[in-house]
């Protein structure tokens, strides 16, 4: 019996090696190229990191405090650019626009719901990162990416908008740091990329202009931060 058992074993064991052996390698020529192309789609969840003033007002020295309500998906495509540098660090250009939507809700000391503003975005992203890929897996690779983001709103409120209840401005421009992982899949005829990554953003995007009429909304923001989470797919 043990006898059957070792001849058993070692069959399976030397089948397992053929096995692997007998994978075929798709597309390997993408990972020799100088430069290569292709372009990328996905979803995305924006944040603020708020800090509150606790700054008072009016007559009774009400204070609000505002706090980011629901997490909104939003959507983002770009371009590929990636420049190989050896054979485990490439350099990334990845163009392209990013729209997702932020609600502030505005509380009072006692935890009651002041207002609501739903603040929309339209990033045009400038992302330039490092990519280290690990050692290849038949037709997998594992990869770390990291780098920064420059990003311009293109959409954010630039006036103060009554009908809607916008009593805030946001900055156009901010700097984002990103790092993020994720694995390629080589297929018969292109690579694809699935990515998770986390962008922060390094300013305080809330403007200091202060609307006369309901100047405790700006008032009761110190610091506001962009941060964002993404999920790519990459067609290279």
């Amino acid at each position: 019996m043990k006898k059957f058992i070792g001849i058993l074993f070692l069959s399976l064991f030397f089948q397992g090696i053929k096995a692997q052996d007998d994978v075929t390698l798709n597309y390997q020529g993408v990972d020799h190229k100088k430069i290569h192309f292709g372009f990328t789609v996905g979803f995305n969840t924006m944040d603020f990191d708020i800090t509150p003033s606790m700054q008072p007002y009016g007559a009774d020295s009400a204070v609000l405090i505002p706090e980011l309500n629901d997490l909104v998906p939003g959507f983002h495509v770009g371009i590929v650019s990636d420049l190989r540098l050896n054979d485990n660090w490439n350099l990334r250009f990845l163009p392209g626009i990013s729209l997702g939507q932020r609600k502030i809700l505005f509380y009072d000391s006692n935890q009651q719901v002041v207002s609501e503003m739903k603040i929309e975005s339209t990033f045009i992203d400038l992302p330039l990162s490092l990519k280290y890929k690990s050692v290849r897996i038949h037709n997998t690779r594992p990869y770390l990416i990291g780098g920064i983001n420059i990003r311009n709103d293109m959409a954010r409120n630039k006036e103060f908008n009554e009908d809607e209840e916008i009593y805030i401005k946001l900055k156009p421009f901010d700097l984002y740091y990103e790092i993020g992982v994720g694995i390629d899949f080589y297929l018969a005829y292109f690579k694809f990329s699935t990515e998770i990554k986390y962008s922060v953003g390094s300013l305080n995007v809330v403007s200091s202009d202060v609307y006369e009429d309901h100047p405790q909304y700006a008032n009761s923001i110190d610091k506001m931060k962009s941060r964002m989470f993404m999920v790519s797919l990459h067609f290279e």
